[in-house]
């Protein structure tokens, strides 16, 4: 189905330099067959996918060749790949908050791809992307048509961008990091309907992941790349039994370990959020009436020392973000919240202005959240032009010199900007401009979902040194139960607003008392196995 051979990818750079990408890159895809390229981030993976979609920007030089259901597509013209984008392959794409359309409707951007390339009429198109969103696990999908991106949570958005992907039933699926973004209920479904349609279409997948578990459960053969070079090719069971490549076994052995340190018994209280309420309200009719409203965190109390990580989990939608960022009074919220001892829900504008540098957040989508105009420097520097002015421009430099060696970065990538880097490099980015003013409390929200396993073992230890060195408290929303368990000291389980279950991290994960819980576990190992 998909034939690559010798494929090289440079790169001009502003200054006249050359990048070498991807380097003599070379594997193939059967009908009906997973092949996962993995990797750690910027090891080339989602540009060899660009490429096969002919989709790489104008400073890109390509070489090699890919061949498609027998026919060579490097460097075919427009109208040709018009006709095979889309319609014969399909493509999720790693970030889907900055591949939707802002402007857009879900019902308007799902209906466009079928009335394009099947020339539906717009009830026939509106019916097909009901049952897609249905497919794909979206709830109460009619109403969710009329729904903007930015109104649905991360892992919501990635299920459009599935529904989207599948809406034509192509011959070629390349999913870069399909589940990153879904909680491990959704996960579990998301991957058993790719299976199902793979085996009632025949369907070829590229997949394109650093979770090794997908893998395991989904490919069939494995391409294993670093720095751009494929450093190991075989099936599932080779490369997870018996590797070869240096490389290939560091990424085995790479996942979070350890547990956090216990703060200290006299530890400060640094926020106390009770009765929490988040209410959105439902407006209809040319008045925009309110009929309802959407109850998004409904009476949650929250308590968080300092250096202690309090971890959020729940499935997508849950309320979990919301929460988040209703404690740090980024929404509107009704209840107590007392940080510092201060109650904080009363304060507007400038009275919370001081406060802010102590509350920081990692949002889940870093490319999102990193503004494209402004290089790392300026991004990262921000904080401290506005809450330490008097600082001289050259000791700003140093600072965010060493918050990038703390993340994992180059002191120079500071003068880079944030389409030039990976997803995980990105993530790194909104981590360092939360830390740099050592706040407090920080509100990380989803901050690992974008790393691959190594970077994640290393950004759950440099969190965990942070935390220790200086009583930061964290409120650690995720999905991924691995993290949790070696991030979290106290665990808050949500469902559809509330709190179904709370406690110590060790007696919730090891003996949950609810079944919500215990499905949530139970979808985690299943597929983590």
């Amino acid at each position: 189905m998909l034939d690559v051979k010798k494929l090289n990818i440079h790169f001009r750079l502003p200054d006249g330099a050359e990048f070498h990408a991807v380097k003599n890159v070379s594997f193939d895809i059967k009908r009906g067959e997973t092949v996962a390229l993995v990797g750690e981030s910027g090891s080339g993976k989602s540009v060899t996918a660009l490429a096969v979609m002919q989709l790489l920007g104008a400073n890109a030089m390509e070489s090699g060749s890919i061949h498609f259901d027998g026919n060579e597509i490097m460097d075919a013209p427009p109208r040709v790949m018009q006709t095979i984008r889309g319609r014969r392959i399909g493509m999720i794409f790693q970030e889907p908050m900055t591949a939707l359309n802002p402007l857009h409707t879900v019902e308007k951007q799902i209906c466009e791809v079928l009335i394009w390339h099947q020339k539906f009429s717009k009830s026939k198109a509106r019916t097909r992307a009901v049952e897609l969103l249905s497919q794909v696990g979206i709830p109460d999908p009619e109403t969710r048509l009329k729904s903007y991106p930015h109104q649905l949570s991360g892992g919501q958005r990635q299920r459009v961008m599935i529904a989207m992907a599948l809406a034509n039933e192509p011959e070629l699926l390349i999913a870069d990091e399909p589940t990153t973004a879904l909680d491990v209920t959704v996960q579990a479904q998301i991957l058993e309907l790719l299976k199902q349609l793979q085996r009632e279409r025949n369907l070829a997948m590229l997949l394109i992941t650093h979770d090794l578990g997908v893998v395991k459960n989904m490919a069939q053969r494995v391409s294993v790349m670093k720095t751009g070079q494929i450093v190991e090719q075989g099936s599932v069971a080779e490369i997870f039994t018996m590797p070869k490549h240096d490389y290939t076994k560091q990424l085995l052995a790479a996942e979070p370990k350890g547990a956090p340190q216990a703060p200290a018994n006299d530890a400060p209280e640094i926020l106390r959020g009770e009765n929490i309420k988040v209410y959105f309200p439902i407006k209809r009719g040319i008045l925009q009436k309110t009929i309802g409203f959407i109850r998004a965190v409904d009476g949650v109390d929250i308590h968080i020392r300092a250096g202690e990580t309090v971890g959020v989990v729940g499935e997508s939608g849950s309320g979990k973000s919301t929460l988040g960022y209703g404690i740090l009074r980024l929404v509107a919220s009704q209840g107590e919240i007392l940080f510092g001892g201060q109650n904080i829900r009363t304060l507007h504008g400038r009275q919370l202005r001081p406060l802010r540098r102590e509350m920081q957040i990692v949002f889940q989508d870093p490319f999102g959240a990193l503004s494209p105009r402004l290089t790392v420097a300026q991004i990262i520097g921000e904080g401290l032009l506005v809450h330490e002015p008097q600082l001289h421009a050259a000791a700003r430099d140093e600072k965010v010199c060493e918050v990038l060696r703390e993340v994992g970065l180059d002191c120079e990538s500071r003068h880079r900007y944030p389409h030039e880097f990976s997803g995980g490099q990105r993530q790194r980015i909104a981590i360092a401009r939360a830390i740099i003013l050592k706040p407090k409390l920080i509100v990380l929200d989803e901050p690992t979902s974008a790393l691959d396993v190594s970077v994640q073992a290393q950004i759950v230890e440099l969190l965990r040194h942070l935390q220790n060195k200086y009583g930061i408290a964290y409120v650690f929303i995720s999905h991924d139960l691995r993290v949790v368990r070696a991030m979290a000291h106290h665990i808050i389980v949500m469902k559809d607003g509330k709190v179904v279950e709370s406690g110590a991290a060790n007696d919730v994960l090891s003996h949950p008392r609810e079944d919500y819980t215990q499905k949530l576990l139970s979808a985690a190992l299943n597929y983590k196995a």
